[in-house]
């Protein structure tokens, strides 16, 4: 009785690993021929599989870029030439990206967001601050939040890889939806690479 339990169990086992391994239970909460992470191949470290993005991970947008946001074109502001934003973009060959801006971390100084080739050498980018809570509203706990942001960047990659350029809108809003804050610019980004020194980036 015993041993047709093992031969069971090892059976079950075999089975499962079989279908982990051949991807098609993979995205059990939707269909895996709709999921834009299909696993076209898989990664093994150690006992785990991690699954890899359809993305080809030699898109050279990939990699590290030190990237600098300024107004223009806004009518009733700020003024063409402020400054909106500096920081260090990491773009990832799975289509997401992060933004450690020079902002005061209270402020929201990590931005997330998620990316996607439009042509050729042109990408858009969508970024989804969300804002930290304020402790100056509520001193005696956490604070109240304060909403989250949007920015979208619209850019072209320079044909030697190393820079790129474009257009941005940023909209903030409250807690309850309502947008405070409209502003669009342009961007300048360039790459940073093992020999950057930081000199060359102030």
């Amino acid at each position: 009785m015993k041993s047709a339990f093992n031969r069971f169990a090892l059976a079950l086992g075999i089975l499962l690993v079989g279908t982990f391994l051949s991807g098609k239970s993979f995205g059990a909460c939707g269909e895996y021929s709709k999921s834009k992470v299909a696993p076209q191949s898989w990664n093994g470290q150690s006992t785990l599989f991690l699954p890899t993005s359809a993305k080809a991970s030699d898109d050279p947008i990939v990699g590290m870029w030190h990237v600098v946001l300024t107004a223009q074109g806004n009518e009733a502001g700020p003024p063409d030439g402020t400054p909106i934003d500096n920081g260090m973009n990491i773009w990832h060959s799975d289509g997401t990206e992060i933004l450690n801006s020079d902002r005061p971390a209270q402020d929201g100084n990590i931005c997330i967001g998620i990316w996607e080739r439009t042509g050729k050498s042109k990408y858009k980018v969508n970024h989804i601050p969300w804002g930290g809570n304020d402790p100056s509203n509520a001193p005696g706990g956490i604070g109240n939040p304060l909403g989250a942001t949007q920015l979208i960047e619209e850019i072209t990659l320079s044909p030697d890889g190393n820079h790129y350029r474009g257009r941005f809108t940023l909209d903030a809003y409250d807690p309850s939806g309502n947008q405070v804050v409209h502003v669009v610019g342009v961007l300048s980004a360039r790459r940073v690479t093992i020999n950057t020194k930081v000199k060359n980036l102030l």
